[in-house]
């Protein structure tokens, strides 16, 4: 093999390998493209997942605090008010109020 020719056969491999090392330098240029896309594809998913259990949360509590208030306040209103249970519950409803008010 001649001088030329193995010249020749230097330089088509440093061809094929620069080619490999551009390919490879594209490829991990892509694959990071496409990491940091899926990256912010996620978080927007998982904002949008955290506000809708913090909405379904929300609504559940206010369904329920609802619920709860409205029937025992129906229940307060529906009952006669001279009698020992509500007598009860203004004094319960005191000592509550009185209880907090001196933990405060």
């Amino acid at each position: 093999m001649n001088a030329a020719a193995g010249t020749l056969a230097h330089d088509e491999m440093q061809s094929v390998a620069d080619a490999m090392h551009d390919a490879a330098s594209a490829a991990a240029d892509h694959a990071a493209d496409h990491a940091a896309k899926v990256k912010r594809t996620v978080m927007r998913g998982g904002l949008q997942a955290v506000r809708g259990v913090s909405r379904f949360a929300y609504s559940g509590s206010y369904v329920l605090s609802y619920a709860i208030v409205y029937t025992a306040v129906f229940a307060v209103h529906a009952l006669p008010q001279q009698n020992p249970v509500m007598d009860g519950f203004r004094d319960g409803g005191r000592a509550a109020k009185s209880a907090l008010k001196s933990k405060a």
